[in-house]
């Protein structure tokens, strides 16, 4: 039941930890660095393995299938492998990043109560955009001998303002908050277009299959078409949900418990129901082997699907012995890898035509629905909506800090009507546009993917485990919780990676819309 009760409980690192991206930014508004203690109870490997697994396993997996389809099951299959591997490297560059920021921060503490002088790590008087905004200390690694222990939660953004200089940080401010845009964009799509589908019943008296975003949604309002409604439920969605984003809410655990359980059921039911079509041979489609127009998306929404690098810290802080967090974090993307393919075989080989939220293939009055139930199409339908609409309000916030710290960072203190007001409109109102303009989920989640989250994932982890190595150099041979991939070549072929992804990426997609 102990271990039961903490699965239950991965909500908070499932959707807290993930929209909490980066409240460390939050904490820097002066341009200090500060490193969180984590004042929470600690936990198991077994336990963080589930949250890792959670974390990860999101919103982004709805949208593999459509994606994995469109490049072909072959081509799809190595190119999932390779990212997830690709992705593994990183998060240990991640890793080793916050093993050598604690042993830096315990340095620059025993150095300052050794010298009675105020601690190094305060940056707000460095003004020299060339350089680090931390400055080299007179003693050595090596002398002092700080312990690599993971104790303190320092987040991403922390690691960015302890290592990077103000154009590296301005740089990593825009990522993650493109990123974020991206987060919101996706779920402000994606709930008005499966309330959509859900309520729009034309398709009734309706003889084709190929309902487009012109047709009417209802019989009895033939002027109101598909995308009509959909920009309806945009509009109703944002007005619900946006003002929350002018205040700081905080979630429930009993919420976050149902709808973490209610995502795991719709996982698995659509994994059995697939299945069971497939066993009894009314599975009819046969992919195709490649495409390489589809990889594009796929990469995007891979790169996406993979993502926890951002929360990390919080996710792995908090394990008592991490001792051998490396061979954990392994077997977690291992298992995600599996559950990923199985997801992903068995809708491609049962379905011919996949919407860019697998969710909706079970919708009511749906003709690939894999169930005649139709408690079980409404549950499967709309169990986005809930657990989306409950991480909104949250990515919001976010965003809004987000901005807020870096206008401050850069600009000095500002209005209260800057952070009160114009912060959280800036932090609403372009995915409101964004959402009205287009409902193609697997573009968006394409695009965010493909470049702010291979920022994220790729560039950002090489770039800080390699200057917190070049920092850390002094102290000479191996230490606690280095990469397994500790040599620099690694960082040069992740960063080579990323760009050579980004640039095809972007060829693709010029020559698509061109």
């Amino acid at each position: 039941m102990t271990i039961l009760s903490h699965i239950c409980l991965d909500i908070y690192s499932t959707f807290s930890i993930k929209a909490n991206m980066m409240m460390a930014i939050e904490r820097n508004e002066h341009g200090g660095t500060q490193a969180l203690t984590d004042s929470g109870n600690g936990y198991s490997r077994l336990v963080g393995f589930v949250y890792v697994f959670n974390l990860i396993v999101g919103t982004g997996a709805l949208t593999m299938p459509a994606a994995f389809r469109e490049a072909g099951w072959l081509l799809s299959l190595i190119i999932v492998i390779v990212l997830a591997f690709m992705s593994y490297l990183t998060l240990t560059f991640m890793i080793e990043a916050m093993a050598i920021s604690n042993a830096k921060i315990r340095f620059y503490d025993i150095v300052s109560a050794t010298s009675g002088k105020r601690n190094s790590l305060d940056t707000s008087l460095n003004t020299d955009e060339t350089q680090p905004l931390i400055p080299k200390p007179k003693y050595s690694y090596s002398e002092v001998k700080p312990s690599f222990e993971i104790t303190e939660r320092v987040e991403m953004g922390t690691m960015a303002s302890m290592y990077f200089n103000k154009v590296g940080l301005l740089l990593f401010h825009l990522c993650i908050i493109i990123y974020l845009y991206g987060d919101l964009a996706i779920y402000a799509a994606a709930v008005p277009k499966t309330l959509r589908d859900v309520a729009c019943t034309f398709e009734l008296n309706y003889t084709s299959q190929n309902l487009t975003d012109s047709d009417p949604c209802w019989p009895s309002s033939p002027n109101v078409s598909r995308m009509d409604a959909y920009r309806i439920f945009v509009a109703c969605f944002i007005l619900l949900l946006g003002p929350f984003t002018f205040f700081n809410v905080q979630k429930t655990k009993y919420l976050q418990i149902m709808t973490s359980l209610a995502r795991w059921i719709a996982f698995l039911m659509m994994i059995i129901l697939a299945s069971i079509w497939l066993a009894q041979g009314k599975g009819q489609s046969t992919p195709a082997v490649a495409r390489i127009a589809g990889v594009p998306n796929l990469f995007g929404v891979c790169v996406y699907s993979f993502m926890c690098h951002h929360s990390l810290p919080s996710l792995v802080t908090p394990i008592k012995n991490k001792r051998h967090i490396m061979p954990v974090l392994a077997g977690d993307y291992a298992v995600i890898l599996v559950f990923y393919l199985i997801l992903n075989f068995t809708a491609i080989f049962a379905l011919e035509d996949i919407e860019d939220l697998y969710t909706l293939n079970f919708k009511p009055r749906s003709s690939t629905s894999l169930t005649d139930i139709v408690p079980i199409q409404y549950f499967l339908a709309l169990f986005p909506v809930f657990t989306i609409s409950t991480s909104f309000p949250i990515i919001a916030i976010t965003l809004r800090n987000n901005l807020i710290a870096m206008i401050t960072s850069y600009f000095g203190a500002v209005h209260g009507y800057v952070s009160k007001i114009i912060c959280p409109l800036l932090a609403i109102i372009p995915p409101l546009i964004v959402s009205m303009t287009t409902n193609q989920l697997q573009y968006l989640v394409g695009f965010t993917g493909s470049y702010a989250g291979a920022g994220i994932q790729y560039v950002i982890p090489a770039f800080l485990v390699y200057l917190a190595r070049k920092d850390i150099l002094a102290i000479g041979g191996g230490y606690l919780h280095q990469s397994p991939f500790s040599h620099k070549s690694w960082v040069i072929i992740t960063v080579i990676w990323a760009l050579i992804c980004v640039a095809f990426v972007t060829t693709n997609y010029i020559i698509s819309y061109s």
